[in-house]
């Protein structure tokens, strides 16, 4: 406690006859004042039925375009087809198609909005929260609320913008329906067929990727590993990359005593140098690492392991078979050649091939 000049007691904050305690909550009488709803203002299509009839229209024609554009984005997958030998083919189809399925969806979009702002019913209301009852008066009640919202939607009374929109909902999913055609094979060459016919034939020069340069088995020392296409691969003015995708080999010179060949493929190999597929069995994968010491072959992806000295079998990892093997011998200036094309389909073992 202390007193001014004039002699009145002052309470201090450090007073022990404060009456409000540090922290306590002070409850105000001046609390702010329900304002209610703001005044109604009626919208340009209240006041005028011509602007309203102006507003109907131009949603209905929204919907159409909208409906349009899908039926553009299914004429487009047709019109504008990929073709696998011209890669900017893709460009065109995927513009077009995404065109057509972003109009509809915008249109639509702006559609279903400009209805809900300028021809249903605009009213102010406040909806008290209440407990949810699953009573028959509450079922009445959804029943009651779904009609009034018929009736001031207008859905069951315009007949045109119902319909017009239902047509645009409908159209709307049908090109990524028709998209889903690609995923049916029929119309495709057997997978097991395209992946056993590359361009290794009996003659057809082993060359250096990705200069062309013929390879002498004079050239192929023991631990060389070379990376190898047929000859006139490089010359390709289509489909180059689909047939290396196929035809790369892993060309290697091992002492001939390391190798266990079986009888009937003692002949593929040339004074201990073996051939074999580059592509991973397990899902395509390069098989590019080669350890000279152990003769194994190595895929970087999933780890599989493949033993050069027999046939590049899977010694470990995830592949389910053996690397397909090319028959080689060399020709009459020495130059390393194919005998045959592979025996069997190079590349992953899918579930309609049974394995070798």
């Amino acid at each position: 406690m202390a007193e001014d000049e004039q002699g009145a007691v002052v309470r201090t904050a450090h007073s022990s006859a404060r009456t409000v305690s540090p922290g306590s909550a002070i409850v105000t009488d001046d609390a702010f004042e329900n304002p209610g709803l703001p005044e109604h203002r009626d919208r340009v299509t209240d006041k005028d039925p011509t602007k309203e009839k102006a507003a109907e229209r131009v949603i209905v024609t929204l919907f159409v375009v909208s409906l349009l554009a899908s039926v553009f984005a299914i004429a487009a997958y047709f019109i504008w087809p990929i073709n696998r030998e011209d890669i900017t083919s893709v460009r065109w189809t995927t513009m077009f198609l995404g065109l057509g399925i972003a109009l509809a969806m915008l249109a639509i979009g702006l559609g279903t909005v400009a209805w809900a702002k300028y021809l249903m019913k605009d009213h102010e209301m406040v909806e008290m929260r209440h407990d949810v009852a699953g009573s028959p008066a509450t079922r009445r009640r959804a029943v009651e609320i779904f009609a009034q919202a018929n009736e001031e939607s207008g859905f069951g009374r315009r007949t045109l913008l119902r319909n017009t929109l239902i047509g645009a909902l409908v159209a709307l999913p049908l090109p990524g329906i028709v998209l889903l055609r690609d995923l049916y094979n029929g119309n495709n060459e057997d997978p097991v067929k395209l992946l056993k016919q590359t361009m290794w034939d009996k003659g057809v020069r082993l060359v250096h990727d990705p200069s062309g340069a013929p390879i002498k088995a004079s050239d192929v020392t023991i631990g060389s590993a070379f990376h190898v296409i047929p000859d006139g691969l490089v010359d390709l003015e289509h489909g180059m990359l689909e047939e290396k995708a196929k035809a790369v080999v892993l060309l290697m010179r091992l002492p001939q005593e390391d190798l266990k060949e079986r009888p009937e493929r003692a002949s593929w190999s040339y004074d201990g140098i073996v051939a074999y597929s580059k592509v991973c069995t397990h899902v395509g994968c390069p098989v590019a690492l080669y350890e000279r010491e152990t003769h194994h072959l190595l895929c970087p992806c999933h780890q599989s392991q493949f033993d050069v000295t027999e046939h590049c079998k899977v010694i470990f990892g995830p592949a389910g078979r053996p690397l397909p093997q090319l028959p080689i011998t060399v020709d009459d200036e020495g130059y390393l050649v194919a005998q045959s094309d592979f025996t069997e389909p190079v590349g992953p073992t899918f579930w309609e091939r049974p394995n070798a």
